[in-house]
């Protein structure tokens, strides 16, 4: 029998799904809703998708909005970021560089393979003016609001 592929809390935790079987009388609850089986509508836990996602603090300062995650262990040019006006992408992996048996572990809890992170902005940024910096692992996106206030007052010339 294949070993059932542990989800992304089971890895980070390092806790171990345990089956059990219903008492007689009782309902399993399954997490889906309205008696639907296999519905994913209304279940209440998202199943895992190929990449995990990273934890982000996000707030703003009077003139620009910073993001900051934790990437250790990912070098700075493993590192993707995607900037629009209202949303930002951050991604890439982390690479597992030792080999070590499954059944030599007695606590394997750190997370490696891709990430990524698409945070939804709460006002417009300038793409073009971003600063991006990393320091021991946690990495400080700089992004400035745009500035819809800001007024420009032009000179007509004849010429």
């Amino acid at each position: 029998m294949e070993p059932k592929k542990r989800g992304f809390f089971e890895r980070l935790a390092g806790s171990v799904r345990m089956e059990e079987e219903p008492e007689e009388g009782k309902k399993k609850f399954t997490g889906m809703g309205n008696g639907e089986k296999g519905s994913r509508k209304n279940n209440w836990i998202e199943e895992e998708s190929e990449d995990a996602e990273l934890a982000v603090d996000v707030y703003q300062t009077e003139g620009d909005i910073i993001i900051q995650t934790m990437v250790a262990g990912v070098k700075p040019e493993d590192l993707e970021l995607s900037i629009a006006r209202d949303i930002v992408t951050i991604s890439g992996k982390r690479e597992e560089s030792r080999n070590v048996d499954e059944e030599n572990y007695f606590v394997k809890e750190l997370y490696w393979g891709k990430f990524s992170r698409t945070i939804s902005l709460p006002q417009e940024i300038e793409p073009e003016e971003v600063d991006a910096t990393e320091r021991h692992g946690l990495v400080t996106i700089k992004l400035q609001k745009v500035d819809k206030e800001k007024k420009n007052t032009i000179k007509v010339r004849s010429i």
